[in-house]
């Protein structure tokens, strides 16, 4: 017979992914994991598996209810120019108010992280770059932009803004600094077309 659980594993993983999430995996320890979820370290372990798996799974929850949703609004066939601002409109919104204000992305807490040498974690991060990357380029291709413009380069500008966007307001940047830094980094293409 299974064994029956007497908590929600979706639950308690949200409730991991934001603790690694304001955190980072280094300074999160079992202890206080099983802390915040209530949840002894036998059903933590049962359920996820070690620190590892668990930090995977985290990462894994927060890439496909956070940023991919983000990222999803970018390859939509009206997408363009006015869906990038929209983007990082929402983004710097996230990041300085509400709820999670002040704890970045927890993506690029991994990039920085001791966590990033793991190969599994690599390679979650190496895809979801690819997908921001790739997302930001079928927005441009929807724009009206001059001829010359190389897609892929700007495509991948607009991925590393996004990380300093995350990371500068981790580390308490206001949202109209974020707000004048990204108009200025996206002046260049308005007024190429």
């Amino acid at each position: 017979m299974a064994d029956i659980k007497h908590f929600d594993p979706a639950a308690a993983l949200e409730r991991v992914e934001e603790l690694f999430w304001r955190n980072g995996s280094g300074t999160t320890s079992i202890q206080d994991v099983a802390s915040t979820t209530g949840l002894n370290r036998s059903s933590l372990y049962a359920t996820f598996g070690g620190k590892r798996e668990l930090y995977l799974a985290a990462l894994t929850r927060y890439l496909r209810e956070r940023a991919e949703p983000a990222t999803a609004y970018l390859t939509r066939p009206d997408a363009g120019l006015d869906a990038i601002r929209e983007f990082f409109a929402g983004l710097i919104e996230v990041r300085t108010s509400g709820p999670f204000a002040g704890w970045g992305c927890m993506i690029v807490s991994a990039h920085t992280g001791a966590e990033r040498a793991d190969p599994a974690v690599q390679a979650l991060l190496d895809g979801y770059h690819r997908t921001l990357r790739d997302a930001f380029a079928t927005a441009l291709r929807h724009a009206d932009l001059a001829p010359t413009t190389d897609i892929e380069g700007t495509a991948e500008l607009l991925a590393l803004l996004a990380y300093g966007v995350n990371l500068r307001s981790r580390a308490g940047e206001d949202a109209a600094t974020l707000h004048r830094t990204v108009a200025a980094a996206l002046a260049p293409l308005s007024s190429a077309c």
